[in-house]
């Protein structure tokens, strides 16, 4: 890999480097994001953090929201393969921001990017509701990710009080047992808001990625879906995409 950006602050050290066509963002070593334009689909976690909108007819999945952007990754993929009309990533790191619109190619037409705690902003919005949100939000301690904000009954509602009646909430965890612990699992009044919920994984990767939906669902949907959907076809010995799933409600 071959380095091409590098920004050092107090604490934090900033990488963008380059795997042949891929563009990848480190932050204190962690990997955050990669992308590549000829190749979307790379077979890392944020194609999970996309396929939920697959549980979906085409089209129905018009607003997106992005709590934690990174470089952009799942951006550019929900760009590419679901074509929503509104994406509108929050961010609080500055620099990713930067990243994103300068390496990552999220320029206006991709997402409106907002600098912003995702808790502040999640309190102080007041525009329409998303069909999707995706809650990607993390930060590094001792080399390794962590997830920013508990995945609490209390941080669920707050996130469902924004997602549309037949929405669907995405989120990424560390692990399946961490995922298994969260809110929407240890709060029974939680758990009556969704009609169905999906764990997705990933061969090599740790991250466990769950997909709530407010609407009655099924894995046999999902993978139709794809099959249809020209380059996310998982049957094809060409396709990087490569994923298991489970129902967990």
């Amino acid at each position: 890999m071959s380095l091409i950006w590098l920004k050092q602050t107090k604490d934090t050290r900033y990488e963008v480097r380059s795997a042949g066509n891929s563009v990848r963002l480190y932050t204190n070593g962690v990997f955050h994001s990669q992308f590549n334009p000829n190749t979307p689909i790379s077979g890392s976690v944020w194609d999970l953090l996309m396929l939920p909108a697959f549980f979906y007819p085409a089209g129905e999945i018009r607003r997106v929201l992005v709590l934690g952007v990174g470089g952009g990754t799942v951006i550019r993929l929900l760009n590419h393969f679901v074509q929503p009309e509104v994406i509108v990533g929050v961010e609080l790191n500055p620099v990713h921001i930067q990243v994103a619109k300068r390496y990552f190619g999220v320029n206006r037409s991709e997402a409106e990017l907002v600098c912003a705690d995702a808790i502040d902003w999640m309190s102080d919005y007041r525009g329409q509701p998303f069909d999707m949100i995706i809650d990607d939000l993390f930060f590094e301690e001792e080399g390794e990710p962590k997830r920013a904000i508990a995945a609490s009954p209390n941080w669920k509602r707050q996130l469902l009080s924004h997602l549309t009646k037949r929405g669907v909430l995405v989120m990424n965890f560390v692990s399946a047992k961490e995922m298994g612990e969260s809110g929407c699992f240890v709060s029974a009044a939680t758990q009556k808001r969704f009609q169905s919920a999906f764990r997705l994984a990933m061969p090599g990767y740790e991250n466990t990625v769950g997909a709530f939906l407010r609407t009655h669902a099924t894995s046999k949907q999902l993978r139709e879906r794809l099959v249809n959907t020209p380059g996310l076809n998982p049957q094809l010995k060409s396709s990087r995409l490569c994923y298991s799933i489970r129902n967990v409600l």
